[in-house]
């Protein structure tokens, strides 16, 4: 059940020998979503051991090409691996058009259907629901950048109360066909007639864990809304605050707004990501982000952060890891 987040590229515009053009995988049941698609990112997918013929969706953020030059080659690569089910791609106005310029990865020419869905960041305004399983949903926002932007939010819908099979066994359930029928909510007579019913020996409703991925954007209400009480946010960072001034202009963020975010939002722990080539190392920038919000970290690229606060953090595998 396990939900894990998996850094690919963390820089800026301008990739850099450590870090690499924005993409984050988020790995649940041996299924992958994809959230932005910059060049490069199916390599990164070799370099984290990662299938990539099992991304089921991807979600593109705004059509600048750190973000998106990626997206033909995995499509087309995913095409040679003998699929048989379509993928999803979500992003902004534009994104259908993008796709047909490319040579060979057009809807129609996909072996195993590209399902194209275009949001349209101008006209929402509330959050709108763009992919959806039987157990989580990816709903989006608009954010404030140079160009129609979307942030996303993967938020998992309730799950189960925890089962007490010692309380069972209490009660005089043995059989563990029982405990099951008992976990799904169905009731359960006994040989001498005493009925055990769920509330006894299942706990409350969990709520599912979320993730929230607000980039590029400067801080803004779309952000917020995203990151709500999340378990992870991962944010843009671009600038250190004092560079405030190049943030407005050029539609980011500095780590102090990050974790402003994530501050107001209540959130559990703050990413900071798409890292200007400016900084060789990220301690500053989060120095800076922990002296609002001291669950900062800067997103290590290839660490895997499981989504659950009862579990710690991944370690991040080498740089050799098998492909």
């Amino acid at each position: 059940m396990e939900s894990t987040v998996i850094p690919l590229g963390t820089a800026g515009a301008i990739p850099t020998r450590e870090r690499h053009l924005s993409a984050v995988a988020v790995q649940r049941k041996g299924r992958l979503l994809l959230f932005d698609c910059g060049e490069g990112t199916q390599y990164r997918f070799l370099h984290a051991d990662l299938n990539r013929a099992r991304v089921d969706a991807v979600f593109i953020t705004h059509l600048h090409g750190d973000h998106l030059y990626g997206l033909p080659g995995l499509a087309a690569t995913i095409g040679q691996l003998q699929r048989d089910r379509a993928m999803t791609v979500v992003g902004p106005t534009g994104l259908q058009r993008f796709m047909a310029a490319a040579a060979g990865v057009s809807e129609q020419e996909m072996p195993y259907g590209l399902d194209v869905i275009e949001v349209q960041p101008a006209s929402m305004q509330d959050a709108v629901s763009v992919y959806e399983t039987d157990e989580f949903v990816v709903t989006a926002r608009p954010l404030v950048h140079r160009v129609p932007t979307v942030g996303y939010r993967l938020e998992e819908k309730p799950r189960r109360g925890r089962f007490h099979p010692e309380q069972a066994r209490a009660l005089g359930v043995t059989d563990p066909h029982d405990y099951g029928r008992l976990h799904r909510g169905e009731s359960v007579t006994l040989r001498d007639g005493t009925t055990v019913d769920p509330s006894q020996v299942v706990g409350p409703v969990r709520p599912g864990v979320s993730f929230a991925y607000c980039t590029d954007t400067r801080p803004c209400d779309g952000g917020r809304a995203l990151a709500d009480a999340a378990d992870l946010l991962i944010h843009d960072a671009t600038f250190a605050h004092d560079l405030v001034d190049q943030a407005r202009e050029t539609g980011h963020s500095t780590a102090r707004e990050a974790a402003c975010v994530a501050r107001d939002a209540g959130v559990n722990r703050l990413l900071l990501t798409h890292l200007s080539a400016r900084y060789e190392d990220a301690s500053d920038l989060v120095d800076e982000g922990r002296s609002v919000f001291p669950s900062t970290d800067a997103a290590v690229e290839l660490r895997r952060y499981v989504l659950d606060p009862r579990e710690k953090w991944g370690d991040a595998p080498t740089e050799s890891a098998s492909p």
